[in-house]
């Protein structure tokens, strides 16, 4: 049997344009350099940027992104997936339909270079009546 896993440390996110990249995430997803890993990014290294609690870290790789991605999924509580979606129609200037998957409701979007991310959450019923109340 395999040694047990900790938690998922980073992820590595491939974009066209860092600066650019790291802006949307920071307008976006509240994503902010983390000035101690400022050192790998030189020379084709990683742009580290992580949430405000430091519990989310996403690497940005300047490259042309690849065809086959990975979905990033965040999860978060009904009353934050409801704000999400709020905030992310202003930020990316376009309605976000929430998926009804029975068991959780999803939004789904893209970054600039076409990286696929989903906001996630299992309080099913809750964001159910949140939707119906408008």
């Amino acid at each position: 049997m395999p040694p047990s896993l900790d938690r998922i440390d980073h992820i590595h996110v491939q974009v066209a344009d860092r600066a650019r990249a790291e802006r949307w995430y920071a307008e976006v997803l509240g994503l902010v350099r983390m000035a101690q890993f400022e050192s790998w990014a030189p020379g084709g290294g990683p742009l580290t940027l992580a949430n405000t609690s430091g519990s989310i870290h996403l690497a940005l790789f300047e490259r042309a992104p690849e065809r086959s991605r990975s979905t990033v999924a965040f999860g978060v509580g009904a009353a934050e997936f409801v704000a999400w979606r709020r905030h992310l129609e202003s930020r990316l200037g376009a309605p976000l339909q929430p998926v009804d998957h029975d068991l959780a409701w999803s939004l789904y979007f893209t970054d600039p270079d076409g990286n696929p991310y989903e906001i996630t959450t299992y309080d099913h019923a809750a964001v159910a009546g949140l939707l119906r109340a408008g």
